[in-house]
């Protein structure tokens, strides 16, 4: 079963960054995320589409 969730670190090597730049992508709210009791977490699926650039598609349209 995988994972739903990915950590900043899971996150980084997912899209080829440093840790410290989705920490700074996460503040800008460059990239899409959340918050849990402090802990920075992104769903798995919703960066894949956002690596594709389909969240972009339906913000626009």
């Amino acid at each position: 079963m995988n994972k739903i969730t990915l950590t900043v670190a899971e996150a980084a090597e997912l899209i080829g960054v440093s840790q410290t730049t989705v920490y700074t992508m996460a503040r800008e709210k460059q990239i899409p995320h959340t918050r849990v009791r402090g802990r920075i977490l992104f769903h798995r699926d919703i960066i894949e589409s956002w690596l594709r650039g389909e969240l972009q598609e339906k913000k626009q349209a």
